[in-house]
């Protein structure tokens, strides 16, 4: 079984909205998001986006419009040297009782069906605490990122366990130090939190 590390989108790869991101027009990398996962793919970890994606469900988007946009934020990173080895994200409002929505762990249960991933020897890349309590339900480790929107998804009685960082090229050096068996150097934390920002579920690969 492989080792993974598992990206949130929205917040992470690219900048979030409050109003969700509906189509490629309204699609922003955040900065040095490129060249993370430039870094990122020379290592031998895959690399699976698992993202809340209920605009679908609230009828904002199709799922051909974020497949669209998936196919191509995926040319953009590749063409600047980095890779996405697989998509799953959950389509569901937050109404659906599914299984897949964040911070259920249903995502990463079925990535790591689908690829044969290692969850123990995993982690997980998001900016809201639905983000790191589904890691923690999968057993993976998690990295909890800076977020500028409320996340009232997170589960309130839950605690969270992830080491804080500021963006994504910074939590992949905390996983290349971790690796190389040099302290990570940042804080880890327990707590809950709330907020919103872009949801949706199901797993799937786009």
């Amino acid at each position: 079984m492989a080792p993974a590390v598992f990206l949130d989108r929205d917040g992470v790869i690219n900048r979030d909205r409050p109003d969700f991101v509906k189509s490629w027009d309204e699609f922003e990398f955040l900065p040095h998001t490129l060249e993370a996962l430039r870094i990122l793919s020379q290592t031998p970890y895959a690399i699976v986006i698992v993202s809340n994606q209920s605009g679908i469900g609230r009828g904002l988007l199709t799922e051909e419009t974020l497949r669209d946009m998936h196919s191509r934020m995926v040319d953009r990173i590749q063409a600047a040297g980095g890779r996405i080895d697989a998509i799953y994200y959950c389509p569901h409002a937050p109404d659906a009782g599914c299984a897949c929505r964040k911070p259920a762990a249903g995502l990463f249960l079925q990535a790591a069906h689908d690829l044969s991933l290692d969850l123990a020897a995993s982690w997980s890349i998001g900016d809201s605490y639905r983000d790191a309590q589904a890691a923690n339900r999968a057993g993976v480790r998690a990295i909890l990122l800076g977020r500028s929107l409320p996340d009232h998804s997170a589960i309130p009685e839950m605690p969270v366990e992830a080491i804080r960082t500021a963006d994504l090229l910074s939590a992949v050096r905390i996983i290349a130090r971790n690796d190389t068996g040099n302290d990570t150097g940042n804080d880890t934390g327990n707590g809950t939190g709330n907020g919103t920002g872009n949801d949706g579920l199901l797993a799937g690969p786009a």
